[in-house]
């Protein structure tokens, strides 16, 4: 059941006539983003600007059998401002307010068919979708939107959804890009394409035709068939002055998606969690042992615990070997930690409705569902429609690979968290870290698996997968990363064994981390370059800021601190040869207050974390 709603301004909705309407665009509530239908010839476009720079130029709308001879018969207009609460969050309260219109569009080759086209204006973004009335079936293979940029624009370019992103000029992309699109303005703006609500539809990405340099255009992986009265995902135009605010206003992901559909969602708990590396029993026990020591919430079983996991004789019902999971989660159990398991697609198609009431009697706490087919209208239905199955059983998922969320986890927020993310299992380096939080996350959590003690060297075995690389991350880059990258569940010490830990003194920093907060706060960032992030839990900041590969000097402030009140702020930096610990992390204690500030040189590729608390 949905947390209690604080209606701040109750809507209202009224009809225009389209042919007496004189103000043919939508604004945002704070009046600085404009959206505005255009209408020639019976095609129908649009433009959007923002503190009238423009934003998208005449750009094109449509779907399939509704591209020509158009016309807009009527307009409907409402107003939205309410806050809701979600299960949990980078905030403890979402404002969802705009101002929607929806446009009743006709055509004179389709009789009394009708097609909607819903548009939001949100302070931070436009969304609209189409929408089929009636009751015929539908068979919907393209889409005519287009988003035309201006001259001189760039974007970060990501061809799937676990690439580097790279910065290129619109016209210079070679194949189709990944969504969100982070978009670069020559006149200071920034922007981010997207996409949500895709739950029963194809993904779509977005590319552009050679000879059109500043068109972008959307490409639906495969046909959906449905029956109207049905609606396609949000098309979604976010826009910031700064990259650090399309962050800060990416709750219009979940408001886009339904309300919450579970009834009791008290067996939702987000938390740390930890891979268990070697599958015995005796061995996951001290895991277990080690979860707790170290105030993590979950271990993990990945992939191999019930066989190999592309074969068609592997058995998700039962564990190989001498690894006895009933026993090993009664163990978990008795020391409060929780167990997820990994199930290959593989077996969740053959097993799913068996493995869920079995995993529930184990006392199995969620699934991370692996190597799953992501972008058909198929897979798609399947996968959320398994999400929505998960919930009835109390289990929670984690979806890995090519899955990218599109606000999914505001109806079913069993699914805490999803990969999609070159994360740092790739041993990515600081330019990949410093782009990820104002292009990937801006859809929402990633579960980027941070590591920690094996984070500059190759594990015996990984070579051949990983290609060799060699991440030269500092450890208070690994940690600050906790912070920077959301996800309800996070996954720590990815390569690590207990066997590793030496009990350092920054240990504490990971042992105190939240997953969920009630604020966020973006410091400063410049995409690919640095980033600075502050969260809030109760009381409790947690401040992680990283460089690329260049070092730099940050100069903190500590403005988002009440002003009344004295804080004891600790301090971790890479200490350099001088911290005589293996991982050479320095920390500190000092009193600050908001009028407080902090020089800090940090090394190339490094960073540094904090814990600020109220004295």
């Amino acid at each position: 059941m949905n947390k209690p709603v604080i209606i701040l301004f109750l809507f209202h909705t009224f009809c225009i006539s389209w042919v007496a309407a004189q103000n043919k665009k939508l604004s945002s509530p704070d009046g600085n983003l404009h959206f505005e239908l255009r209408d020639q010839q019976g095609e129908l476009g649009y433009e959007i600007t923002y503190r009238d720079r423009p934003v998208i130029l005449p750009s094109s709308l449509g779907i399939s059998n509704w591209e020509k001879n158009l016309e807009v018969e009527r307009m409907e207009d409402t107003t939205v401002n309410t806050v809701w609460r979600p299960v949990y969050g980078e905030r403890s309260e979402v404002k969802d307010h705009y101002s929607q219109r929806t446009y009743m569009i006709k055509s004179s080759t389709r009789g009394s068919d009708r097609l909607h086209l819903i548009v939001r204006a949100y302070n931070g973004g436009i969304a609209f979708r189409y929408q089929y009335a009636g009751n015929n079936y539908l068979r919907i293979t393209s889409e005519k939107t287009t988003f035309c940029v201006p001259d001189s624009t760039y974007c970060w370019f990501a061809p799937f959804a676990q690439a580097e992103h790279k910065k290129l000029p619109v016209r210079e992309w070679p194949g189709e890009a990944e969504r969100p699109l982070t978009l670069q303005l020559a006149n200071g703006l920034y922007a981010a394409l997207g996409e949500a609500g895709t739950v029963n539809y194809s993904r779509t990405k977005f590319f552009v035709d050679q000879g059109e340099e500043n068109i972008i255009r959307c490409s639906m992986y495969d046909a959906v068939e449905e029956i109207a009265p049905f609606a396609s995902p949000w098309r979604m135009v976010m826009v910031a002055d700064r990259p650090g605010d399309l962050l800060e206003n990416n709750d219009i992901y979940l408001n886009l998606n339904k309300e919450c559909e579970i009834e009791n969602t008290g067996w939702i708990k987000p938390g740390k969690i930890m891979r268990v590396t070697r599958l015995n029993t005796d061995a996951a026990k001290e895991m277990v042992d080690f979860a707790v020591k170290r105030k993590l919430d979950y271990i993990h079983f990945d992939a191999g615990w019930y066989g190999r996991e592309t074969s068609m004789e592997s058995d998700p019902r039962k564990s190989i070997g001498s690894l006895d999971m009933i026993e090993l989660t009664r163990y978990a159990r008795s020391k409060n930690i929780g167990v997820w398991l990994y199930v290959n697609q593989r077996a969740l198609m053959n097993y799913l409705d068996e493995i869920l009431p079995l995993y529930r009697s184990w006392g199995i706490s969620g699934i991370k569902f692996g190597f799953v087919q992501v972008g058909s209208f198929r897979w798609t239905v399947w996968l959320h429609e398994a999400v929505a199955k998960c919930a009835r059983y109390n289990i929670m998922v984690d979806i890995h690979d090519e899955y990218r969320p599109t606000g999914f986890s505001r109806t079913y927020p069993n699914l805490l968290t999803q990969e999609g993310v070159r994360g740092n299992e790739e041993f990515p380096d600081g330019v990949n870290n410093t782009t990820l939080p104002f292009t990937r996350f801006l859809a929402g959590a990633a579960d980027a698996t941070v590591c920690y003690y094996h984070r500059s060297e190759l594990k015996p075995g990984l070579a051949s997968s990983l290609n060799a690389r060699s991440l030269l991350n500092t450890a208070c880059h690994q940690m600050a990363l906790s912070v920077i990258n959301y996800s309800p569940l996070q996954y720590l010490y990815w390569y690590d064994t207990p066997d590793d830990c030496r009990d350092e003194p920054e240990l504490v920093f990971f042992d105190e981390l939240y997953t969920v907060w009630d604020d966020t706060r973006v410091l400063e960032g410049s995409i690919g370059e640095y980033v600075s992030m502050a969260r809030r839990k109760g009381n409790k900041w947690f401040v992680g800021s990283i460089t690329n590969n260049d070092p730099r000097r940050f100069e903190f402030s500590f403005d988002f601190l009440d002003p009344d009140k004295k804080y004891e702020l600790r301090l971790f930096t890479d200490g350099g040869e001088k911290v005589k610990t293996r991982t050479h992390v320095a920390v500190e204690t000092k009193e600050i207050t908001r009028k407080s500030k902090l020089k800090l040189d940090v090394l190339p590729r490094g960073g540094c974390a904090m814990i600020i608390e109220e004295k």
